[in-house]
């Protein structure tokens, strides 16, 4: 367990939280539609990705893997982001954050699991209270930018209507008890705009845009070399 200092935004009054994390779930393959789920399986495996044992599957890595930093480490230059919303349940209450799950591919190529306990997960420090948007939960857009050789690109977008209900997403993942405390689930992502790939920098975000506000953060990826 350790603590991570957040700021929940209440009508744009920012008040400091700080969450005992003990818990990081990576939930997977959380897409409504079928057909492009599986299409997407049947993709990753003919590159050498094994299907998932279930969809949707949720990974466990260490809580501590969890970082509000603007730069990582990586081994190697086999890694990228991903952009995700992030669940973190506290004394009964849910908030939605935003974050990256950062990954090696190389490692991902031979066990899911182990490869999301290699990167660290960076999230932005403004959390959202879930009854706060739930009405509008739909709406909502996550996209993220990649900057690779200089040039900044736009490298995910879509809307949260393309992704199982945040209800659906925690009884399939904890059943009846609800997202535990100290918890915090990364909820799934769009496909890559131009396919996966490393980048120098990565920038994501959770737009809302009823109550027009976003959550925003990004981080330099510094590549550490692999010396066998």
């Amino acid at each position: 367990m350790f603590d991570l200092t957040f700021n929940v935004d209440d009508k744009g009054l920012l008040t400091p939280l700080t969450l005992a994390i003990d818990q990081a779930v990576i939930a997977g393959w959380t897409g409504r539609d079928p057909v492009a789920r599986d299409k997407h399986i049947a993709e990753l495996e003919a590159i050498g990705i094994a299907r998932p044992a279930t969809t949707p599957i949720y990974y466990r890595c260490s809580a501590r893997r969890i970082t509000l930093a603007d730069r990582i480490e990586v081994s190697g230059e086999d890694s990228s982001g991903e952009v995700e919303f992030v669940l973190i349940g506290w004394q009964g209450r849910i908030f939605v954050g935003c974050g990256s799950d950062h990954t090696d591919r190389k490692v991902e190529s031979y066990s899911v699991t182990v490869s999301k306990q290699m990167c660290d997960k960076p999230m932005g420090s403004t959390l959202w209270e879930l009854e706060d948007v739930i009405g509008h939960w739909d709406r909502m857009i996550l996209r993220s930018w990649a900057t690779i050789g200089g040039a900044r690109v736009l490298y995910q977008e879509g809307t949260l209507d393309a992704m199982l209900p945040v209800k659906d997403l925690i009884a399939r993942g904890f059943g009846g008890q609800g997202l535990p405390d100290g918890c915090a689930m990364f909820g799934g992502t769009f496909a890559a705009k131009g396919g996966i790939r490393p980048a120098d920098r990565f920038d994501f975000e959770l737009e809302d845009p009823v109550l027009k506000r976003k959550i925003s953060h990004g981080y330099d990826v510094i590549t550490m070399p692999v010396l066998g």
